[in-house]
């Protein structure tokens, strides 16, 4: 997934509305509170039927909250990872998020405004994190600046709760690192106040341990920033390892684990873990898993042959994601680059080696020794 800047800014708030954004109506209430945390966990553990559960216990409760659309959108979300342009869940997701923007309209400067600011930004969000990861660059630019308002707007509410860590540690690291590695957008940065990176780290590691909602958005982060900014394999698989202990029924967070091991080295428990995915598997995960049993194919048993074939399977796999399949890729022809070298090959895996380059978020990530 390509790291958009905004991406990084807008996310946050949207799950942030979990903790502050029913603060008015839920919070006060325990057995409320305890309901709400047990569906989020449902979303991430991949146990969709007992969300729509809980889900259908709060509606009549909160009859026209945008807490209802805001989280029947996010279980579509996760229930179809991940969306796509041609996903036929894509408009019931977008309905249910514009749906959520519909009923927040309306109802600022009112006592309750955070509530509804805070689930403006989180479907405003989560519609952006789906344009963002496939490539839809124009549809982001315009719903972006709003929604950066209301991120603005949305700090005047913190609170005292830990998830708020989290928004305020993804800001502290991102400001200060992503125009590091992306120089094109520092003269944007300066538009935004200073960061502080470890600091960042800080929260984003007090948000994973103290979290009532935010704990696998803040695994999840600490794993790809310790993969793609640090290097720092190691926190990586710490964090990954969390992360499906946490939720083991997500296969997704399970391929993170996988490929955490496979940065490390440790072939034989990556593969292990690899064997333990939970059925029925995605079309997304069959695709990742190809990847990575390539990559075992390739640096376990050094069977290049096995390997090319399993990659170019993969390709063909993946090309029903279109852009949000790109890192993926990448990983397959650095792969077939190395293959197309040892077999004495030079100009075929200089080509695979620019496509793998085009396509890589991270460069260094190449499985190479």
């Amino acid at each position: 997934m390509k790291p958009y800047y905004w991406k990084y800014l807008l996310l946050p708030a949207f799950m942030i509305f979990f903790q502050q954004g029913l603060v008015a109506q839920i919070l006060g209430d325990s057995a409320s509170i305890s309901i709400l945390r047990k569906g989020v966990h449902n979303i991430y553990n991949c146990e969709f039927s007992q969300a729509r559960e809980i889900v259908g216990k709060l509606e009549p409760v909160y009859p026209g909250h945008p807490v209802i659309p805001l989280m029947k959108g996010l279980i579509l979300y996760w229930e179809n990872f991940p969306l796509t342009p041609s996903s036929p869940a894509l408009e019931p997701f977008k309905n249910e998020m514009l749906t959520c923007i519909r009923l927040c309209e309306g109802k600022r400067l009112l006592p309750g405004e955070a509530e509804y600011l805070l689930a403006d930004i989180g479907a405003r969000g989560l519609l952006l994190t789906f344009y963002a990861d496939n490539g839809l660059g124009r549809s982001v630019i315009p719903m972006a600046a709003k929604t950066y308002q209301d991120v603005v707007k949305a700090f005047d509410y913190t609170g005292t709760f830990a998830d708020f860590s989290f928004v305020t540690g993804l800001y502290n690291y991102y400001r200060e690192t992503y125009p590091d590695v992306h120089p094109f957008y520092k003269p944007f940065a300066l538009l935004f106040p200073r960061g502080n990176r470890k600091e960042g780290l800080r929260q984003l590691e007090h948000a994973a341990s103290n979290s009532i909602f935010l704990i696998a958005e803040a695994l999840s982060f600490l794993t790809w920033i310790n993969t793609g900014y640090e290097r720092n394999y190691a926190a990586a698989h710490r964090y990954s390892k969390k992360l499906l202990k946490t939720y083991p029924r997500n296969n997704v967070y399970l391929a993170m684990q996988v490929k955490s091991l496979l940065l490390l080295h440790r072939y034989d428990e990556a593969e292990m873990l690899l064997s333990t995915a939970r059925q029925p598997e995605s079309h997304w995960f069959n695709a990742e898993k190809t990847v990575l049993q390539a990559i075992l194919q390739e640096k376990k048993y050094e069977n290049h042959e096995a390997a090319e074939m399993l990659y170019r399977n993969a390709l063909q796999k993946t090309s029903a994601f279109g852009e949000y399949a790109n890192e993926y890729n990448s990983f397959c022809y650095f792969g077939l680059s190395r293959i197309a070298s040892e077999k004495g090959d030079p100009g075929v895996s200089r080509e695979f080696h620019k496509k793998a380059a085009n396509l890589a978020t991270y460069k260094h990530l190449d499985f190479g020794d």
